[in-house]
């Protein structure tokens, strides 16, 4: 098959589309039977329903905005006597006990199931972007950044399923879900199973075009390695548009999974062309392994850094509580102590469900600003730091927003342990924090936007005295970094600098009762906003 344009890439897809899908989008109408929306109401009290989103063979699937909160999530309201009917029990309970246990950015979020004689209410995070499928017969093959940022995600996501012994195995782009900013969630475990050591299986699952060849075979395998070959070809198809294994004649599709038959375009850069082909192994003994594709060079190129490390598991997540978040709920009414029993032991009730959603929100609303970088940095850790100690990395570099400044003169003042931390630290009260930070910015002549009690939108241009339309202006003072003083004039007129730096400006409560404040830019030449992040700190006064 020729890979070399998505030409075809509406047809491949769409003739899967309606075997795979188990929900079809439809008019909004009620179910018959016992969901009606007295019923509904009765049953979720802390739900707001909303128009339905899609319906299926024994259920459908309504959005909803959460009362206490005003977050919208999404129902899926199983009938089970259809369920039972169809002989879907045991996909529904399996699907729903292992969503119960995953809490993963990039793995759709379960929040409480409520079961009545009649009916089963699984209330679900709110995916609004649709599928990756869709998304890929939209816009045919991607551009190899944004096939890899997907594939970086999904992979993360996948690991993360492996390490709890949890194997997909229906891996396919109409399962990735993409959230409103485009963040992969992966979907539908109902043909997931739990791996135990020391046993195989053996079931025949999944859409064949994705399924390794072990698994038409029927030959016994561990697990994770058919998850590994269905991410091989998912990635084949963000890059080029089209399946490696395609045929309408599926004795035919078969012989060509079984020989590894498939033709790579010629348009693949030279790390994608080494990637694919060592996931794409028949031999499951020689196929790559999740933690081989992290190590390629391929994968590694522009990784975010939150997604540099794995996860911690669910057991180590349910310690850790945000207090602000375990705040907010504290004024919704409820008892702290019975709120941070419930966190611990994963209790579901009113209570942990409005903080959870809060939580996700929280990140998830950032406007990319830190969010899930910011959840995984405390679990690395800051508990070695001291106050006010600037980190400390092997090397000067900007990942997703973070700062490290060793390299640029300002080294730690005490000896600690060579490991990757994030941001400035101190134990000051945040009012004084934010005071010498705004007295930072204005010795350097830096214009701010409050967005928040705690977060600001800066803007900085190198020696040129700046005109700052709704924002702060301070007085013009010298800035003694750079000279070069040219501008851009584009063919509108307007006058655009290359010497203007965006960035952000952000204080947060660690969970050890620290303070961290963090610089991201925004816009601008990254050089010149190390330049602007090593003058500010030394205009910082010790916090």
């Amino acid at each position: 098959m020729d890979g070399s344009t998505g030409s075809n890439v509406g047809i491949v897809f769409i003739n899967l589309l309606y075997a795979a899908h188990s929900f079809f989008v439809l008019p909004d109408q009620e179910m018959d039977g016992s969901t009606s929306r007295s019923n509904v109401e009765l049953y979720l009290p802390n739900y707001k329903m909303g128009k339905t989103l899609g319906i299926g063979s024994f259920g459908k699937v309504k959005i909803a905005e959460h009362a206490l909160t005003g977050h919208k999530v999404a129902i899926k309201i199983l009938n089970r006597r259809k369920v039972k009917n169809m002989d879907m029990e045991e996909k529904v309970r399996r699907e729903i006990k292992i969503l119960r246990l995953f809490m993963h950015p990039h793995i759709i979020r379960l929040y409480e199931v409520i079961e009545t004689p009649t009916d089963i209410y699984v209330v679900m995070e709110y995916v609004k972007s649709g599928e990756l499928f869709d998304y890929i017969v939209e816009k045919g093959r991607l551009q190899e950044d944004e096939a890899r940022n997907f594939f970086q995600q999904i992979i993360s996501g996948v690991e993360y399923c492996h390490r709890n012994m949890v194997v997909h195995r229906d891996l396919k782009p109409e399962n990735l879900l993409l959230d409103s900013k485009c963040n992969v969630k992966i979907a539908d475990f109902g043909l997931s199973n739990i791996m135990r050591d020391g046993h195989f299986l053996k079931t025949s699952c999944g859409s064949p075009n994705y399924a390794a060849p072990e698994v038409i075979s029927g030959r016994l395998y561990a697990g994770p390695e058919v998850d590994v070959w269905s991410c091989g070809v998912i990635l084949y198809a963000l890059l080029c548009g089209t399946l490696p294994f395609d045929d309408e004649n599926i004795p035919n599709l078969f012989k060509k999974i079984k020989g590894g038959i498939y033709t790579l375009p010629s348009h693949l850069s030279p790390g994608a062309r080494d990637l694919i082909p060592r996931m794409l192994v028949v031999d499951p003994m020689k196929r790559m392994t999740i933690p081989e594709i992290r190590q390629h060079p391929w994968f590694q190129a522009r990784l975010p850094r939150y997604l540099a490390v794995p996860p911690p598991d669910t057991v180590q997540q349910a310690k850790k509580i945000d207090e602000e978040i375990l705040q907010e709920v504290i004024k919704m009414g409820f008892d702290r102590t019975q709120l941070v029993d419930s966190l611990r032991n994963r209790i579901q009730n009113d209570a942990t469900v409005a903080y959870y959603l809060l939580l996700d929100n929280r990140f998830r609303v950032s406007s990319g600003y830190l969010g899930a970088e910011f959840q995984e940095s405390m679990e690395c850790g800051f508990n070695r730091m001291h106050p006010s100690e600037v980190v400390a990395s092997p090397s000067p570099r900007i990942t997703g927003g973070y700062m490290d400044c060793q390299g640029m003169g300002y080294k730690p003042q005490y000896p600690v342990e060579r490991k990757w931390a994030l941001g400035l630290q101190s134990r000051a009260h945040p009012r004084e924090i934010m005071s010498e930070v705004l007295k930072a910015l204005q010795e350097l002549n830096v214009c701010w936007k409050k967005i928040g009690h705690y977060n600001m939108k800066c803007r900085w241009i190198a020696s040129i005295p700046s005109h700052c339309e709704g924002m702060v202006k301070n007085p013009p003072l010298t800035n003694h970094f750079f000279v070069d003083e040219s501008t851009i004039i584009e063919n509108d007129g307007t006058i655009r600098s290359p010497n203007v730096v965006k960035f952000e400006v952000q204080l947060y409560k660690t969970r050890d009762e620290k303070y961290l404040l963090d610089l991201q830019r925004v816009q601008g030449p990254q050089f010149l906003f190390l330049d602007l992040c090593a003058a500010f700190l030394a205009q910082l006064r010790v916090l």
